[in-house]
């Protein structure tokens, strides 16, 4: 039973590193000031002594993490460095994935991450496309890398939950050669080709398919 009298000191680093913690084992939706505020042992007023709320909690988490990004050094050629920072980025991101559903999910950024937009923008135009086009690039880019990381977040949390296969995957493993042909030749293979990690082989095949060929390539 804890002790009566005053709660423990809290800090903005412990307050940062708990919410880091609940993020990671639960996701965004799991991260309340109150859910916080148990995990430190403390009194939920006591938190708002360092952050306004859950918002501002947000935006330092994002902001703290932005900021330890490593930066590589990527190669001169446009198309390549292009590459290279998506694939980045996506890893990045891959081993952060509470990040992805908050920055989906709210107007929140980290603004020490914008360096990478900038340089894969800056690729594609160093590339030949105009600047409206080249946040285009960058925009299919994103929408590929958001999309493939949740879904696999979803789906891993799904099977924390249940050893039952997801519901899509036992009807297609029930089509038939008469109705589905296609489908079914690979419908009891499905869950294992949905579980590879193909992320490189995508974004190889958005940055050749959305890059014009160049003069010279023609």
């Amino acid at each position: 039973m804890p002790s009566a009298g005053r709660p423990p000191r809290l800090s903005l680093e412990a307050i940062l590193a708990a919410a880091d913690r609940i993020l990671e084992a639960d996701g965004p939706d799991a991260l309340s000031m109150r859910r916080l505020a148990s995990d430190l042992g403390s009194a939920p007023m006591a938190l708002y002594y360092h952050v306004r709320d859950k918002d501002q909690l947000l935006l330092l988490l994002l902001e703290a993490h932005a900021q330890r990004m490593p930066r590589p050094d990527f190669p001169e050629d446009p198309r390549e460095r292009l590459l290279a920072a998506a694939v980045t980025l996506y890893e990045l991101l891959a081993e952060r994935p509470w990040i992805v559903e908050v920055l989906t999910g709210d107007d929140l950024i980290g603004p020490s991450a914008l360096w990478i937009v900038d340089l894969m923008v800056g690729a594609a135009i160093d590339y030949g496309c105009a600047p409206d086009d080249a946040v285009f690039v960058y925009r299919t880019l994103w929408f590929y890398i958001v999309g493939n990381l949740i879904v696999r977040v979803n789906s891993a949390r799904r099977r924390a939950r249940s050893d039952n296969p997801a519901y899509h995957e036992q009807v297609i493993g029930t089509l038939t050669a008469t109705t589905h042909p296609h489908l079914a030749t690979v419908g009891d293979r499905w869950s294992e080709l949905n579980a590879r990690d193909l992320h490189r082989a995508g974004l190889t095949a958005i940055v050749d398919g959305l890059l014009p060929p160049r003069p010279a390539d023609v």
